[in-house]
């Protein structure tokens, strides 16, 4: 058991705390009972697992220990201090788990009828990122593609805010013009929101698959990304704002497009 927070494996997982050592390791780190379990019930590699056993109180944690054991995975065990020091919740649970990345290649997507991608153009907001990643889930699209300099969704305050979803949204990295090519190749539908835009995202008809391009949260949509829409589209604002949170236009968004596609089914039927 390690007591001491100068062990090198415990500077190790702090450093994980930094997007510069989690590109370069490819690892990330999450903390409690139910994002570990997700974690381990989604099939992710799960590098180590770290337990406080003297805080580790839970049935179902010391489970998920035996279960990552008996697959022989790592197991390291810490003390209650030297956890409560790597914590960031009020009440450790005595569970944390260092994770490989998962990311899915651009040229592994293929747009099939009904399929909904979000992309985002550089994103910064972590927070932000997490809740398009959980609205994305949540409405049954298939993931989420970051453009450029998007901010890291393994960030600790993406994780906290996808709320699981990062373990069951697909997630691409890539760049603009890797996009655009393709874009082009898959004859892929893009849809862009713009508070510049004519047309009303609600009277706006969606076609079957697509993508909705979002920019960033201080820039929005510039010239080079109208280009490549196929339509843009904008949220219509009544009072004194003149623009609304990134993962809040979102999500009214991707559920008019959910909306719309449950009236075409039941008028059909």
């Amino acid at each position: 058991m390690i007591t001491s927070s100068a062990n090198p494996a415990i500077k190790l997982i702090r450093k994980l705390a930094d997007r510069k050592e989690r590109q370069h390791t490819g690892l990330f780190y999450i903390e409690g009972l139910r994002i570990v379990g997700e974690a381990a019930q989604k099939q992710w590699d799960i590098d180590q697992l770290v337990i406080a056993p003297e805080l580790l109180t839970s049935l179902f944690g010391q489970q998920l220990v035996t279960d990552v054991t008996s697959a022989g995975g790592n197991v390291l065990e810490v003390s209650a201090d030297v956890f409560r020091s790597l914590s960031t919740k009020d009440g450790p649970q005595g569970i944390a788990a260092i994770v490989r990345q998962r990311w899915t290649s651009l040229e592994d997507v293929h747009l099939s009828d009904g399929d909904v991608w979000i992309a985002l153009d550089s994103v910064q907001d972590p927070g932000n990122l997490g809740t398009i990643l959980r609205t994305s889930d949540a409405a049954g699209c298939k993931g989420v593609i970051l453009l450029d300099q998007s901010t890291d969704p393994f960030d600790p305050g993406a994780i906290r805010a996808s709320m699981g979803a990062i373990f069951d949204q697909p997630l691409v990295k890539t760049t603009w013009p890797m996009f655009a090519n393709w874009k082009k190749r898959e004859e892929a539908a893009v849809i862009g929101t713009s508070d510049k835009a004519q047309q009303d995202y609600h009277r706006y008809r969606y076609p079957q698959g697509l993508v909705v391009l979002m920019g960033s949260e201080r820039q929005g949509l510039q010239e080079h990304h109208y280009a490549l829409c196929d339509a843009v589209v904008s949220i219509p604002m009544r009072g004194a704002s003149d623009s609304l949170n990134l993962a809040v236009a979102t999500a009214l968004v991707v559920y008019e497009i959910v909306n719309q596609r449950l009236d075409e089914a039941a008028h059909s039927q």
